[in-house]
């Protein structure tokens, strides 16, 4: 079957702790990309408050609220909708990417790799397993920005029948060419798309680069963001990533009997 997605990726500058502001410029956003056919968008990570550590609780305690927002502009506009927000349970506090298709949410990703450098691992906890949902575009992975330096992660989501991985993101300069590259490892080693929804601006003490980017399964840059607002849209050719799969049979050659349970 030739089937054909196409993708958005919505880059903004979210304003700190500001939830109503950035749910505004995120249905905004919504619209604008709904009436270019888009049937999948990615947000940036924590969107709807950035990494406001002091008020996580308080944002978190708002999140029901914004995902009943997103699931009724998804159900609107027959889209995927996936970002990561702030997720209160169990006592914790995680931050947590949602797949919602067509107004329902088919499953939930916690950032598994905590970014030490920044003092996540004090404000956040980790998740504990990984997420392929079955979705109207297909078989789609989750990660979310620090998740991109760890390899092993996407592997898993390839062979469990990825065909698109979305990464929401608050990847901060001086970063770039880390960014760019490793996600473009990540499409070609496994031979699927990437949609990488990164923030853009100033929050605090971080400069936001943007530089959002769409990834064929070759990892073709098909479009990249600048550094200030911007919604990204292209097509994903389904059947030219299967071709590719075919043309260079990385996954009929793998020789996991000899990599072993790595430790």
């Amino acid at each position: 079957m030739h089937q054909m997605t196409k993708a958005a990726a919505i880059q903004f500058n979210i304003a700190l702790g500001e939830v109503e502001q950035n749910l505004s410029k995120v249905a905004a956003a919504v619209e604008r990309v709904a009436a270019l056919g888009v049937q999948l968008a990615v947000l940036p990570e924590m969107w709807s408050s950035g990494y406001d550590y002091k008020r996580l609780a308080k944002h978190a305690e708002e999140t029901p609220r914004v995902l009943e927002t997103i699931c009724r502009l998804s159900a609107d506009h027959s889209m995927v909708i996936i970002g990561s927000l702030p997720e209160a349970a169990e006592g914790r506090i995680y931050n947590t990417a949602y797949v919602v298709d067509h107004g329902e949410v088919l499953g939930s990703y916690r950032k598994l790799h905590m970014f030490s450098t920044m003092g996540e691992d004090r404000f956040l906890s980790p998740g504990d397993r990984t997420l392929v949902a079955s979705t109207s575009v297909g078989r789609v992975g989750i990660a979310i920005c620090y998740d991109l330096r760890f390899p092993e992660l996407f592997r898993k989501m390839a062979l469990e029948g990825a065909e698109i991985i979305c990464l929401p993101a608050e990847w901060p300069k001086p970063r770039q060419e880390h960014w760019r590259t490793l996600l473009r490892a990540r499409a070609m080693e496994n031979q699927l798309f990437v949609v990488a929804a990164n923030c853009c601006g100033i929050q605090g003490k971080l400069d936001f680069f943007g530089m959002s980017l769409l990834l064929s399964a070759r990892g073709n840059i098909l479009a990249e963001g600048g550094e200030s607002d911007v919604e990204l849209v292209t097509d994903f050719d389904h059947r030219e990533m299967s071709e590719y799969r075919e043309q260079i049979r990385c996954f009929f050659d793998r020789r996991p009997e000899v990599y072993g349970q790595l430790p």
